[in-house]
């Protein structure tokens, strides 16, 4: 897995001038033990919320079925099944489960691969890594490294650093104008603003605008406004929703404007996007 930074982003990895939430009772024996790779199961049903919490473990967050939103100050990720994030250690998160989630985590002492990421991402997820991930929930406790669970930890961590970067980010400024934006754009993915209009309404220049956008998320406002756009899309289709209503509800002339546009963000069309098979 490559790093990626947006320009001006190289303070941005960890804030530690939050206090960091306490970690959830069910959740300490992640934190507790010295595995240097095992996995964790967890179902959750439609709409729940996993609070904002953070581990001493790197996690790559994968759904068997279902899709999440996960959130962090570095912004937030729509992932479906075949894709999953990359959650280094120390980084506060939180999960939206859209519907009923099979939630299959591996969790990853950074002494034993201070090579992967150090900031979050949404990477694919082979074939063979799911089926890693899979046989990971069964790992035993304190296995040898010569065993056969120690010989399939280190298989894990070699696929770890093959996983390809996926365009699944949505970062989120913080200079208060911006935020005022991006929540409208957010709330309202229609919206048809452009951007001069958006400096006469917040009275500021528009050239300023444009600025803080490109040093506070690495695009500019009319990438930005198509990736949310894209992403609430991804969410709403795996709701159920059908193309044609997404395709109105996020402001595209027609569905196949919408999917024009999806494919060429993220390689596939709506549909060949849910499909579980290898990336």
């Amino acid at each position: 897995m490559s790093v990626s930074r947006h320009p001006g982003d190289n303070n941005r990895q960890k804030d530690m001038s939050y206090p960091v939430p306490s970690l959830p009772e069910r959740l300490l024996d992640i934190d507790a033990t010295t595995l240097p790779v095992f996995g964790k199961a967890t179902d959750y049903p439609r709409g729940h919320r996993v609070a904002r919490h953070s581990h001493n473990k790197g996690q790559l967050i994968y759904a068997v079925s279902g899709v999440m939103v996960v959130t962090s100050d570095e912004g937030q990720w729509v992932v479906p099944p075949t894709r999953a994030i990359w959650m280094p250690t120390g980084f506060v998160h939180g999960i939206r489960c859209v519907g009923d989630l099979q939630m299959r985590s591996l969790y990853v002492r950074p002494d034993v691969a201070p090579q992967l990421p150090s900031e979050p991402q949404a990477v694919g997820v082979s074939s063979l890594l799911r089926e890693l991930i899979l046989a990971a929930m069964k790992l035993g406790g304190d296995y040898a490294p010569d065993s056969r669970d120690g010989r399939l930890a280190a298989l894990i961590l070699d696929e770890l650093q093959a996983l390809p970067v996926l365009p699944l980010h949505l970062p989120q400024p913080s200079d208060a104008r911006l935020q005022r934006i991006c929540e409208r754009l957010q709330q309202q993915p229609d919206d048809p603003a452009t951007l001069e209009q958006w400096a006469q309404e917040l009275s500021v220049d528009v050239k300023t605008l444009q600025r803080r956008f490109a040093k506070e998320t690495g695009m500019t406002f009319g990438q930005w406004r198509q990736q949310s756009r894209l992403l609430h899309g991804l969410e709403l289709l795996a709701g159920g929703e059908k193309i044609i209503s997404v395709a109105l509800a996020l402001g595209y002339a027609s569905p196949s404007a919408f999917a024009t546009m999806f494919k060429r963000q993220f390689g596939q069309t709506p549909s060949e996007f849910f499909v579980q098979s290898a990336v």
